[in-house]
């Protein structure tokens, strides 16, 4: 049997340009040489690259460069370096400039020639990034490289190339925003609990914050077995369980149609476990809400009437718009994606991060120095929190320094690869337990100590370990928008529960 053979290719077979339209770079540039005004309409949308054609790239810098010095960009003003730049030359020189000056009709259209061509380009960097795609994917060299790492890297060149440009868009009268101040005031002198952001359903807390508001990155920081998870998911839950009595808490910069799936008013809570399993996380909060020890319900250690209090527990919390994600070596891009996905198919108002430590930057902008990936990773959240409208509660480790301290208390300075967390976050926190420390830290003896002496100092430490049994401190280190301090919780670690120290005592 013959060998079958492919059928030639046809030679006029047209080769596909990539997209571009060189007559509206031209406009554009004729505009802006015409009247500099014009230059205003493509200074926050274009750059030298997004043009196609090689001389108007060179040309707009040399613009840029002119009106940025406080210059005028003209045929005249730029002749002397049309003539000394060789790409300029090659097109015509100043012949060129005048050309371009003189065939405008109108420097009015100079926004809709600019949106043109940042549409084109973004299509261009489309092309390169399918073809991108499709190399990596027939590239099996590098076998750490797996497919979910590649969509990552693609879902975050992607991100990139979404949000270029964004500084037009996002453009408003301070009218506009004191109409939508004025309206978050109004909702919170409204509600009875005078809050407008998400509840954490602790009061003091709430007094305090007035809520988690939307856009803010909080962070919440502490030393092991301080009780940050425990508090967190505290929250989570408290917000889960509370009614919205408005939708002003999820206005964000992205897609609102799908906020609240058939006008629904539950506050649609995601946590991000990265240390805990989806299993464990869910058997604390069944724990806290069914009223029995976690340790007990792990061992089997329950009473019929304590199983029938879990059993209506789970079904509780099987009702609650709280979702999980626990997948481990998490990246700030795939939380980003997840995020999304959620508040489209279900709306979102609230981000929880347990904790931040375990995530990973960028694919594309990982390094050697943990301080810098923090860093954008600490960004990746604010930008999060912004882009969706909502708050993003993150929990953060501290450094060992903490324990080297005669006062445990944590400090700003003992936030760990800090980078920039403090200088992106909101609000920064921490939960400190001075029992956990009083335990640990029994009195001895010393030498040469008188016995009346060591039993006075042995009380007093009794007194203290007795005044601070089950208080935990939530301290806020910073609050960009309101006042800083210390609010006293009840802890019982039984139960990992955090509740109001009024409504306790």
């Amino acid at each position: 049997m013959a060998e079958q053979q492919m059928a030639p290719a046809p030679l006029n077979m047209a080769v596909r340009q990539p997209p571009y339209n060189a007559e509206v770079e031209q406009a554009l540039l004729g505009a802006i040489l015409r009247n500099n005004r014009a230059f205003e309409a493509a200074a926050d949308l274009l750059q030298e690259h997004h043009f196609y054609v090689p001389e108007h790239q060179v040309l707009f810098g040399h613009v840029k460069k002119l009106i940025d010095k406080g210059q005028v960009a003209s045929p005249a003003t730029l002749s002397h370096i049309a003539q000394g730049d060789e790409i300029l030359r090659a097109a015509g020189g100043t012949a060129y400039l005048y050309e371009l000056a003189t065939n405008v009709v109108t420097v009015l259209n100079a926004s809709d020639y600019a949106r043109t061509i940042h549409d084109l380009h973004l299509k261009r960097e489309l092309i390169g990034l399918g073809e991108d795609v499709v190399n990596d994917a027939y590239d099996n060299h590098d076998m750490d490289f797996t497919a979910d790492k590649q969509i990552e890297k693609t879902e975050q060149r992607l991100y990139d190339l979404a949000t270029t440009g964004e500084v037009d868009r996002t453009v408003t009268t301070v009218g506009n925003a004191a109409k939508l101040a004025l309206q978050m005031a109004e909702a919170a002198f409204s509600r009875d609990s005078h809050l407008v952001g998400v509840p954490t359903g602790l009061k003091d807390i709430d007094d305090t914050l007035g809520g988690l508001h939307k856009s803010d990155l909080l962070i919440l920081a502490g030393r092991p077995a301080m009780g940050k998870t425990a508090l967190a998911t505290n929250i989570a839950y408290n917000a889960a369980t509370t009614r919205r009595s408005n939708g002003l808490e999820n206005k964000g910069t992205e897609n609102n149609t799908t906020d609240d799936k058939g006008g629904s008013d539950k506050t649609v809570v995601l946590f991000f476990s990265l240390e805990m399993s989806a299993e464990q996380l869910a058997g604390r909060l069944i724990a806290t809400c069914a009223g029995v020890p976690s340790d007990k319900i792990r061992r089997g250690d329950i009473k019929q009437e304590e199983f029938e209090r879990i059993v209506v527990a789970s079904q509780e919390l099987g009702r609650l718009p709280l979702y999980i994600d626990d997948t481990p070596a998490l990246s700030i891009t795939g939380l980003r994606q997840r995020a999304r996905r959620v508040k489209r198919q279900h709306g979102l108002h609230l981000v929880v991060v347990d904790y931040l430590q375990l995530l990973q930057g960028p694919p594309e902008k990982r390094m050697e120095n943990r301080v810098q990936e923090v860093s954008e990773i600490t960004r990746g959240l604010k930008t999060l929190a912004k882009d969706l409208g909502i708050p993003v509660l993150a929990l953060s480790q501290l450094s060992r320094q903490v324990e080297n301290r005669e006062d445990k208390r944590p400090q700003l300075a003992d936030l760990r690869e800090s980078g920039s967390i403090e200088q992106d976050a909101d609000v920064v926190s921490f939960v400190y337990r001075p029992e956990y420390y009083l335990e640990k830290e029994v009195p001895e003896q010393r030498p040469n100590e008188a016995p009346d002496k060591f039993e006075e100092r042995r009380m007093r430490h009794e007194q203290m370990l007795s005044d601070k049994r089950n208080i935990a401190e939530f301290i806020i280190a910073k609050q960009r928008h309101g006042p800083v301090g210390t609010v006293e919780l009840y802890f019982n670690g039984e139960l990992t529960v955090f509740e109001d120290l009024k409504h306790v005592h």
